[in-house]
């Protein structure tokens, strides 16, 4: 087993595979910091992160602090005499945390950074209709996402992958990523490069802010490769969304999870529905159709678009906004 002693930090399935691959080589786990257990879902039953599942699994000590500087969770920080710190996927944490091991703390980032910093580096990327993505991991400091870059990973986005899929192959890259940079840390022989250094005279920087609820909404008046990406860039989560009104005045909320692009020259209406009513279902955009294939409506289960058609019947006379 390796002598350093280490402290992984996160909450979601996407840490999960980094600290995995870390237990599975024998690297001391010596304690795992997550989110406190909440209620969730209709029941309010109490949750446990993704993470803490994991922890109690393999019996690794766990701690779960409802604030990061309370001083018994500072206390029982510096007790397990930690060397390193990793984070993936957690809070912003105070430089009290950050900078209490004598190796320092290492964050890995969705994105290929000094691009994409924030909190939704995945979501951004493919709404912005980027061509690649990666991971990378960095020496925390005060700024958030902007420490000195140990090693970055590339990976190609396709056409019409989701969010989530890169999601999950980020997840498994992120985690050799890390096993990459312990081991690297642990011989003492790994690069700290200045992100000001990875950023080309002229090129503009991208964020990658939080996403919230309302900014889900599709805007049916862009273009047909703007709407793509955006959706995708939402699927599966949160999911971007639109309102359909039936012929008779009512209205549906329809969240929308995978589509097409139809790229053509029409007179059509711009937001009419154009269906057969049995297998296929498209909007009419500026410069073409989006061809909607997984969709879900209020209330009911996420399902293709025949099997909708199937159930709920729609026309030509329908329209979105």
């Amino acid at each position: 087993m390796s002598q350093l002693r280490i402290i992984f930090m996160g909450t979601p399935e996407f840490a999960v595979e980094s600290l995995d691959i870390l237990v599975k080589h024998n690297y001391n786990i010596v304690g795992v910091v997550t989110m406190p257990d909440k209620p969730a879902g209709r029941g309010q039953q109490i949750q446990e992160s993704d993470i803490k599942k994991y922890a109690v699994e393999k019996g690794l000590t766990i701690l779960q602090p409802e604030k990061l500087k309370d001083e018994n969770f500072i206390h029982q920080l510096k007790e397990l005499k930690a060397d390193l710190q990793i984070v993936v996927a957690f809070r912003m944490l105070p430089e009290m945390v950050w900078n209490m091991p004598r190796l320092g703390t290492i964050n890995l980032h969705g994105s290929l950074l000094p691009q994409y910093r924030g909190a939704a580096p995945i979501n951004w990327v493919v709404i912005n209709g980027e061509k690649e993505t990666g991971v990378t991991t960095f020496l925390l400091q005060h700024q958030i996402d902007t420490g000195k870059i140990i090693f970055r990973e590339k990976t190609p986005i396709e056409e019409n992958e989701t969010a989530g899929e890169i999601h999950d192959r980020l997840m498994k890259i992120g985690a050799s990523l890390i096993l990459k940079t312990v081991q690297a840390i642990e011989k003492n022989d790994f690069p700290q490069i200045d992100q000001l250094e990875l950023i080309a005279k002229g090129e503009k920087e991208k964020h990658a802010p939080k996403i919230f609820k309302e900014d889900c909404k599709i805007d049916w008046s862009k273009n047909v490769s703007e709407i793509h990406n955006f959706i995708r860039g939402l699927s599966p989560y949160p999911t971007a969304f639109s309102t359909w009104h039936a012929p008779d005045g009512k209205t549906f909320s329809v969240k929308i999870f995978r589509t097409e692009k139809d790229l053509a020259i029409h007179s059509l209406p711009l937001q009419s529905v154009i269906t057969d009513s049995k297998t296929f279902l498209k909007i009419a955009v500026k410069d073409g159709f989006i061809s909607i294939l997984d969709l879900q409506l209020a209330g009911k289960k996420r399902m293709s678009v025949a099997d909708m058609l199937r159930g709920f019947p729609i026309n030509n006379e329908w329209n979105v906004d």
